[in-house]
């Protein structure tokens, strides 16, 4: 079956929740990294640019679920945030021994279609990334996989206005979709590199 093309990024709770989504959505997703989000200002102001062009909000039907949505509603504008909510379905995910507090299933342990019917509704072309840097290229560009990326990388996210903890992934990811070729060019020309 063919992914759903969401040209809204769609932020969820954490990274096992992002490798459901990315088996059905071809578009961005974005984790709040559970409650850390509460407390680092750098991944909340990324979230907060990224949502200036409407956000797809997905949490798990539970407390902590909750207190995230809660959350981000107060720190993004209202009018930017599309809430999507799972049913509360009892069970637990594969993964884990015993299931959560609440006794139902998150966004990682429901059925692929439900979540294909709560995102249909927002399908449609993808639009055209603003940058298409592809993993090779933070490679080619020092910003991964070799002495002193890490830092360079760094270096490059702050002239890009970006958190300086991005891992390689993440970076990747908020560069095609909040900068240009250009910008991320520009920016990476600034800093010194030598490949030897």
């Amino acid at each position: 079956m063919d992914k759903l093309k969401i040209a809204l990024p769609i932020l969820v709770e954490g990274r096992y929740d992002k490798i459901k989504l990315s088996s059905i959505v071809d578009g961005n997703i974005i984790t709040t990294d559970g409650f850390a989000i509460f407390n680092d200002k750098e991944k909340l102001a990324l979230v907060r640019r990224i949502a200036e062009g409407g956000i797809i909000l997905l949490c798990d039907p539970d407390g902590g679920g909750a207190q995230i949505r809660r959350f981000l509603s107060g720190a993004l504008p209202a009018d930017r945030i599309y809430h999507l909510h799972i049913p509360a379905i009892p069970g637990k995910e594969r993964r884990k021994k015993a299931a959560g507090r609440a006794g139902t299933l998150g966004v990682e342990g429901v059925d692929a279609e439900l979540l294909r019917s709560l995102l249909a509704p927002f399908s449609g072309d993808a639009p055209q990334r603003r940058a298409a840097l592809s993993k090779a290229d933070l490679y080619a560009d020092g910003l991964s996989g070799g002495k002193g990326s890490a830092e360079r990388r760094v270096a490059v996210a702050e002239r890009l206005s970006l958190p300086k903890n991005l891992s390689p992934n993440a970076f990747l990811a908020a560069v095609n979709l909040l900068c240009t070729e250009e910008e991320y060019r520009a920016a990476l020309s600034e800093v010194t590199y030598d490949p030897t």
